[in-house]
């Protein structure tokens, strides 16, 4: 028997339009079909959602830089950890994220590796892979990173982690501006991760030539990055400028000035932006304590920071980042929901499954209400949230 769902009431967000009045069935892991109201006949073995007029039904949110949530952190490298951020995330309207690592031992890295790979992930949001963020970064940008575990561009060693990984590392974040780095961004490419600049000190020049050489993607831009100056473009402009880059941005008011945010979409357009959280183990828990990747994290109104005042990550959440959107932009709602679901999607070379509502597609399906608050979250045609 296979197992169906249907979802009637709110409008759902297909083709970049909201569509009124229409049904939609899940049958088992997929989209089966988008009818009219009238096409419809009532099927009173399946599951029902009804949900308001004035609801929406969206794609499944995807984070690709989230390290933590719930007061659980993917270098914890237990099932238990992964287990509770899956969890975690699926509340948020998430159903798909890469576990963010940070730069750590190698004795550290082996065992977040190892216990990604074996988790089974039968449950919450899905794990689609593993982001590298770093440890090939810049000394100088290290940010919240621990400077003490950043190394020099390894190609063994990444192929050794991917080993452990089970092939399952997708990113990687690295400063253009290392030594060698450029044959291991094309080996990179040709393992089929993406290849990302961040925690960089390049220059304008140097970030362009790993943009030649397949870096396709900026971690979230204008922090831990060479900034803008009048006689060196620095890292920023060249991603900014180049059509070749996705950018990911952390829109919490904190890590980008409104202005900025605005700015970036008018440059990037809302094809190559994606929202991400950078988020760490403190968001859900409230202001206190913490730690991220060893260096301990004071929160206070939900601003995490080191004890030097670095901006250690974010608390915030994908659906706060949409509403964000709206606020800092004159983007649409429409566009801030492909910025967090169809674009790091296609990142990832998934868009033909995930990323957005057809039939045929993994049935990823959020429900907001009218504050674009979760109410309900699917993934594979299983609730996971409500």
């Amino acid at each position: 028997m296979k197992k169906r769902s249907v979802f009637t009431g709110m409008q759902i967000l297909m083709d970049g339009e909201w569509i009124k009045d229409h049904v939609l069935i899940v049958e088992d892991k997929k989209i089966k079909n988008i009818l009219p109201v009238h096409a419809y006949k009532n099927d009173m073995t399946a599951n029902n959602y009804e949900f308001a007029k004035d609801h929406y039904l969206i794609p499944g949110l995807i984070d690709l830089h989230i390290h933590g949530s719930a007061g659980f952190d993917v270098m914890d490298a237990s099932a238990n950890a992964l287990s509770g951020i899956c969890h975690a995330l699926a509340s948020e309207g998430v159903t798909g994220f890469l576990a963010t690592t940070m730069t750590a031992s190698d004795e550290q890295m082996a065992s977040v590796l190892s216990t990604i790979a074996k988790f089974p992930n039968q449950e919450g949001a899905a794990i689609l892979g593993i982001h590298l963020e770093g440890p090939f970064i810049s000394a100088g940008k290290n940010g919240a990173q621990s400077a003490r575990n950043i190394k020099l561009p390894d190609l063994p060693l990444i192929k050794h982690w991917q080993e452990l990984a089970k092939g399952t590392i997708r990113l990687v974040t690295l400063a253009p501006e290392l030594n060698e780095i450029l044959p291991l961004i094309r080996e990179l490419n040709a393992m089929g991760i993406v290849v990302s600049a961040g925690h960089t000190d390049a220059t304008y020049a140097q970030t362009n030539l790993a943009i030649e050489n397949g870096c396709t993607h900026a971690t979230h831009l204008f922090n831990a990055m060479r900034g803008i100056h009048q006689r060196e473009p620095g890292a920023v402009s060249a991603l900014l400028l180049s059509k070749k880059v996705n950018a990911e941005i952390i829109v919490d008011g904190l890590h980008l000035h409104p202005a900025v945010v605005e700015l970036i979409l008018r440059l990037k357009g809302k094809e190559n932006l994606l929202l991400v959280t950078d988020a760490m183990r403190a968001k859900c828990m409230g202001d206190g304590e913490y730690d991220l990747g060893g260096q301990a994290v004071a929160v206070k109104k939900n601003i995490a920071r080191l004890a030097d005042g670095t901006i250690a990550g974010s608390t915030l959440s994908m659906p706060h980042a949409i509403r964000n959107m709206l606020q800092f932009t004159q983007c649409s709602l429409i566009d801030a929901i492909q910025m967090a679901s169809l674009n790091p999607a296609r990142v990832m070379g998934m868009e033909a499954h995930k990323g957005s509502i057809a039939p045929g597609k993994d049935a990823d399906l959020v429900v907001m209400n009218p504050a674009l608050e979760v109410m309900m979250t699917m993934r594979e045609g299983e609730k996971i949230y409500q």
